[in-house]
Parts: C-alpha cells; structure tokens; sequence
C-alpha cells in the first residue's frame, strides 16, 4: 500500500514531535531515516569514514537540539542537510588542513593543493557567489548540500545531463577564480 504525500507528511510531523519531545525512538528513527543520506555526503568531503561518523553525529545533535525551530515550510531532509553541512564546514575550519573540502574532485586536482590551502572557507564560498545564477545553484545544490543530479534535475526543473554540464561549468570557473585568487595573493603578499 502506498501512502499519499499528506500521509507521510503527517507521519513526519509525528515523527519531529516525538523528538522535540525527546522520545528517543522518535529520535532513532529520524537518525537512522536519514543517517545514509547525510554520511554518503560526509564522506564525499572527507574520505575518512570515522571522521564522517563523528560530523554526521556533531549534526544530528544540532538537529536534535534545534528541531522546535523546524517550520515544516520545507524539506525536512533538506533542512537536516543544511544542519549537516554546517557541522561539516566547523569541521574543517577547526582543522584548516582539510580545507579542501570542496575540492572540485580528484580528476580536478591539478590546482595545486597549496592554492586551496591558502583560501578559507568565507573566501571560497565567495568564489562560488561569482559563478552564474543557474550554475552557482547547481553546485551548491551538488557540492555544498549533497544532492545528486537526479535530484538537482527533478528538483530545479533540468535534465540530468544539464545539471552535470553546470558543474562542469562551474568546476572550471572555480579553477580559473581559485589560480586568480592564489596569483592575487602571491602578488600582493
């Protein structure tokens, strides 16, 4: 039996007021509903499953701790996602040698290492405000938030093979902007 939108959607306010009431299976069950989808984006930024592990696990608490805020005027995943993806920002400013957490893949990785070192998190996401309107959405939606192109496709209206065409787009950009940054940098330091 499938259940209609409004049924999950009453079962998912159910589920966010047993946690804000602190039910711990309540709390179990939003963990282990969405612990895939967030280590899966972890992981693409880390490599290291246990420190995955220990910033999807920084993330849940601040979701736990901040769920009454939770309006229901969007996704509850994606809501989770955002929550997730700050832990994993503190992370890596915590330990600035791991700042190439959106390294733009292996493939990309003839920008020198050292040039991603030199730039922070602020002045990367900086980078990525420069990029086109639509091409800076899928990247964020891509690289910052972990959906994968089928989401970015259904979710913004796009075929898949144009979600991937505006990655590329704005990994090449990124390089361009990032070499730019570093000779600024280089120049006037």
């Amino acid at each position: 039996m499938f259940k209609t939108r409004q049924q999950k959607e009453n079962d998912e306010r159910k589920l966010v007021e047993g946690c804000i009431r602190n039910d711990r299976y309540s709390q179990e069950l939003l963990y282990r509903k969405h612990f895939d989808t967030m280590m899966r984006m972890c992981v693409r930024y880390t490599e290291d499953r246990e420190i995955a592990m220990e910033i999807v696990n920084n993330g849940f608490l601040r979701v736990f701790k901040k769920l009454h805020t939770f309006s229901f005027k969007g996704s509850l995943e994606g809501w989770i996602r955002k929550l997730v993806y700050h832990s994993l920002s503190e992370y890596f400013k915590k330990n600035s040698k791991y700042l190439q957490f959106i390294v733009l893949e292996d493939r990309d990785s003839s920008i020198k290492e050292h040039a991603l070192n030199k730039i922070y998190e602020e002045d990367l996401l900086k980078l990525v405000d420069q990029l086109p309107p639509a091409t800076k959405e899928v990247f964020r939606l891509f690289a910052i938030e972990g959906f994968t192109h089928k989401e970015i496709a259904n979710k913004i209206g796009i075929s898949d093979g144009t979600s991937k065409w505006h990655l590329s787009v704005a990994r090449k950009r990124l390089k361009q902007l990032i070499r730019q940054t570093n000779e600024y940098r280089s120049y006037a330091g």
